[in-house]
């Protein structure tokens, strides 16, 4: 299990400001990871579907979380 960073986005100022994590628990890759990940952290997040439609993650950590060859990494 690795977390991945959850991020609220102001789009006309151009940040991101982390606000939670979800936990990556998948051990392969099922094509659909992120967007699952998302709906997850959507659903944990967000009061409204205005505050869901800024609510993001950080696709590199997520793809990291996967490891090499779709298996998960280890936990340090």
């Amino acid at each position: 299990m690795k977390p991945v960073s959850v991020y609220r986005v102001d789009y006309v100022r151009k940040t991101k400001v982390q606000i939670g994590t979800v936990l990556e628990r998948r051990t392969k890759d099922r094509g659909d990871n992120l967007g699952g990940l998302l709906y997850l952290a959507r659903k944990m997040f967000s009061a409204s579907p205005q505050e869901a439609f800024l609510t993001a993650l950080d696709g590199q950590e997520a793809r990291m979380a996967q490891g090499v060859e779709g298996r998960a990494l280890p936990p340090r």
